[in-house]
């Protein structure tokens, strides 16, 4: 077998970047191009603003209402990277209803990738909505601008939701550069540390986790904390007992 055939039948398993071909003592043209690229993807990610516009009108042509609009105390995206404190901080929550008694609240935040908005959440929230309402209540849709998880406390809080899910733009890396994460604290509050949370990465059909099957984990976890009273590292996901059949690159925590 020749190396090319060996590095061949490796590559289909994984988005890594392994067996490169060189040129002489560097690597060859067309990776170092294709590596340049995919940085420039992971910046831009990080450094865009999401576009709203574009994201509530995906939302309200799926039939899921239109969203309130929410930002953090953040001016901008480079203030963003340098202030993660302001990023968990909202500027005003008084257009918001407050004390709904619903169930669930779900906050779409930029986070550290916009585009990923754009590209899977109002696909990801129409799997929620249709895999969480016939059982549970939800509150009106939020939308949070320059945002970091812990503002969806904040959000969750003055909606009065026993649940909160926070959809975010994950960390960009060098092979995908607009991956979801959805961050789960029940009984959401100011203060809640990242232990009181659960967590479902690598949201990003059809390399990562799918729409649905995310939904059905979520559903797992909502029920759990539910009849736990609590979420984060006592909570499990039992998804995976329910749905044996269910299979994907799933990260919890």
């Amino acid at each position: 077998m020749s190396d090319d055939d060996f590095w061949a039948a490796l590559r289909r398993t994984t988005q890594s970047r392994i067996g490169l071909g060189r040129a002489g003592d560097t690597m060859a043209l067309g990776d170092v191009l294709a590596f340049r690229a995919a940085h420039a993807q992971a910046r831009d990610a990080v450094h865009v603003p999401v576009d709203v516009d574009a994201l509530v009108a995906d939302l309200e042509s799926r039939g899921l209402g239109t969203p309130l609009l929410v930002a953090s105390q953040v001016a901008d995206r480079g203030e963003y990277l340098r202030r993660p404190d302001l990023g968990r901080q909202p500027r005003d929550l008084d257009h918001l209803p407050r004390d709904t008694g619903a169930d669930l609240g779900i906050v779409l935040a930029d986070g550290l990738s916009g585009q990923a908005l754009t590209d899977h959440a109002p696909a990801l929230v129409a799997a929620l909505v249709e895999r969480l309402t016939p059982r549970y209540s939800l509150a009106p849709l939020v939308v949070a601008t320059n945002a970091r998880v812990a503002l969806g406390d904040h959000v969750g809080a003055h909606l009065g939701v026993e649940t909160v899910l926070v959809l975010v733009g994950e960390r960009p890396g060098l092979s995908v550069p607009s991956s979801l994460g959805i961050y789960l604290t029940h009984h959401p509050r100011p203060g809640r540390r990242d232990s009181e949370r659960n967590c479902i990465s690598n949201v990003h059909p059809p390399d990562g986790l799918d729409h649905a099957h995310a939904a059905r984990i979520v559903d797992a976890l909502v029920a759990g904390a539910r009849d736990l009273g609590e979420s984060g590292v006592r909570l499990k996901d039992t998804s995976r007992s329910l749905d044996a059949a269910a299979d994907g690159p799933v990260t919890l925590s």
